[in-house]
């Protein structure tokens, strides 16, 4: 009974340092705050702002001014409202693609790790060929065998980045498999599938956590990217890759239609990067 009973307080001790830590890093303070702004602006801005899928024919390439305060598109709309949606788009589907490669990583390396065995040797040569091979490629594979779309995108990205996170599932599985807790509540006859799922993958899924928090800024980067070569969202939707594909073809005369999407990929990627180097420092301080 005291086995058990004591696994909510530990993991509440494990999480009260790590975000103490991390709030006490002026770098994690500026990205958090960076990131809090882009979340609050996608989810409160668009409700101000005209419909940035609607066409105005009537005010095409208009330059930024108080009616529209980044300017307008070839098809007359506002720039300001579509970079905010593209915000709801792009952070959506990269917070989606870092859970869908987290859960994933958690469940093969935890099963690897705690189960052993035949089990564990297939998910770790499953997971050793991924590894050995270039995520993008494999990525850009996958969206060729599905077709474009920002859906297929993202299933593409979450299929092909699970493989490091499963590693270090299964390494920090091993190791929980010889605390005293867990082997006092096998001894206590808490059967095997029990111990794993009270002792062991709590504390596989905090740092499982700490490790997708890393990948958040990489994932919207190539998002971007790899919708500004046409593979993800397709217009109209506003997206802060295809946006910026879209503003190639008029840079010479209207290049205030680059500054929106181009700022929130920026300040998005500096906000992960911040978050997740003072993660990584107070994870692994030596």
């Amino acid at each position: 009974m005291s086995v058990l009973t004591r696994t909510a307080p530990r993991l509440r001790e494990v999480h009260r340092p790590l975000w103490r830590a991390l709030l006490a890093r002026p770098a994690a303070r500026v990205g958090l705050a960076l990131g809090l702004v882009l979340v609050l602006a996608a989810a409160v801005g668009p409700l101000f702002l005209p419909d940035p899928d609607v066409p105005d024919y009537t005010d095409q390439l208009a330059p930024p001014g108080a009616g529209h305060w980044l300017g307008t598109d070839p098809a007359g709309r506002d720039l300001l409202a579509r970079t905010l949606a593209g915000a709801r788009t792009s952070l959506g589907a990269a917070a989606l693609v870092t859970a869908l490669a987290a859960v994933i990583g958690l469940v093969v390396g935890t099963l690897a790790g705690a189960l052993g065995g035949v089990v564990d040797t297939v998910l770790t040569r499953l997971t050793d060929i991924l590894l050995g091979l270039p995520s993008l490629v494999l990525t850009l594979a996958v969206v060729g065998v599905l077709g474009p779309g920002y859906g297929n995108l993202v299933l593409a990205m979450a299929v092909t980045s699970w493989a490091g996170i499963a590693r270090l599932a299964r390494a920090v599985a091993r190791g929980a498999l010889s605390r005293p807790d867990v082997l006092a509540a096998r001894m206590a006859g808490v059967g095997p599938v029990r111990a794993v799922l009270r002792h062991v993958l709590p504390g596989v899924a905090v740092q499982v956590a700490v490790a997708a928090t890393l990948g958040l800024g990489e994932a919207v980067l190539t998002l971007g990217g790899l919708s500004f070569l046409g593979l993800g969202a397709q217009p109209p939707t506003a997206e802060w890759g295809t946006m910026l594909a879209a503003g190639r073809d008029t840079f010479a005369y209207a290049p205030w239609q680059l500054v929106g999407p181009g700022l929130g990929l920026v300040l998005a990627v500096a906000a992960a990067t911040l978050v997740s180097d003072a993660l990584r420092d107070v994870t692994e301080p030596t």
